[in-house]
């Protein structure tokens, strides 16, 4: 496979476009122009990019936020709903990095087969890849329907190699943003939404926030109450027990979620019970080893768990994890 001289030089010419485009245009108008960019190096009918979660924290795969080109409004939308049984978005999940393709609108999943037919989905080029800091990743696919021609390899290497360049780019204009000096800096804690209320960025402990407080949200589009909110909001938003920041960047609005608050602090024996108590000690362990009857261990650790707000050992080994580590280096 060889790619000629003269496409060597046009694809030159859209990344020095991308990096004067980069310079100052939001998340979401670099990634639009970028892609139209890439249009006319691997031409496509449709496109669909955004971010999206692949088993985190036991979630099913969804889209969090996306962009389109020539699909229908609802097409994240009705996507989240067959996201667990897509077998094309599933492999792209599984291999991040890589370009997968499909040339086909056949599924053993009704619904999926439907969804494809629906939108004309039978050429596709996809790739995913992890977005630092994020805890979500970032994918982009292009589409050529039943009566376009297939996605030939060097096309592949294209798309691939430009998605590269892109995808970096939109990290950093997200970075840069939030207030980051790279792409590492775009925290899971933050989210950016653009003057029409859609969100350009969305960081994985807002998204999950958002879906804890907007029980319905589909993830598709931000909720319209926390819309609405937000143009009440001055300054911050309380979001159940958590509150979060809203600030301007530039042309966008950055939320920004409040750390929690630091759990009080432990009397030195409920601490000392505590954390034997996360570290794997039964109730008699513990009675043995501090001198104190069983009962009055678990009067220690019921105190324990109301004070750190927890439900479960699992969650006191975490709200301790920064007591234990000073407690070993004291």
């Amino acid at each position: 496979m060889q790619i000629g001289r003269q496409v060597l030089e046009a694809f030159s010419a859209r990344l020095l476009a991308l990096d004067r485009v980069a310079e100052s245009a939001s998340p979401a108008r670099l990634m639009r122009d970028g892609l139209e960019g890439l249009r006319a190096l691997v031409p496509f009918e449709a496109a669909w990019w955004g971010e999206c979660s692949g088993g985190m924290d036991g979630l099913a795969p969804r889209n969090w936020l996306s962009g389109r080109i020539n699909l229908s409004p609802d097409f994240a939308r009705e996507w989240n709903r067959i996201g667990h049984q897509d077998r094309f978005a599933l492999e792209s999940l599984r291999r991040l990095d890589t370009v997968v393709r499909s040339a086909s609108y056949d599924d053993p999943v009704p619904a999926v087969e439907a969804f494809a037919r629906r939108h004309d989905l039978f050429h596709a080029l996809a790739v995913t890849r992890a977005l630092p800091g994020s805890g979500l990743q970032q994918f982009i696919s292009i589409y050529r329907g039943q009566a376009g021609a297939p996605f030939v390899p060097a096309e592949g290497v294209l798309f691939e190699q430009f998605s590269a360049h892109l995808m970096q780019r939109w990290s950093t204009r997200v970075a840069v943003s939030i207030g980051g000096a790279g792409a590492a800096r775009a925290g899971d804690g933050h989210g950016l939404l653009d003057a029409a209320g859609e969100f350009v960025y969305l960081g994985a402990r807002l998204a999950l926030l958002l879906q804890e407080h907007y029980p319905h949200w589909d993830g598709a589009q931000p909720p319209a109450d926390l819309v609405e909110a937000l143009r009440r909001a001055s300054g911050s938003l309380k979001l159940g027990a958590r509150r979060v920041a809203v600030d301007p960047s530039g042309e966008l609005l950055l939320l920004s979620l409040a750390p929690r608050r630091q759990a009080p602090l432990l009397p030195p024996r409920e601490l000392s019970v505590a954390l034997l108590y996360a570290d794997g000690r039964s109730h008699k362990q513990i009675a043995r080893e501090t001198g104190l009857s069983p009962a009055t261990v678990r009067t220690y650790l019921r105190d324990a768990y109301q004070r750190l707000g927890v439900a479960d050992k699992v969650a006191l080994g975490r709200a301790l994890a920064g007591r234990r580590a000073r407690s070993r280096t004291a």
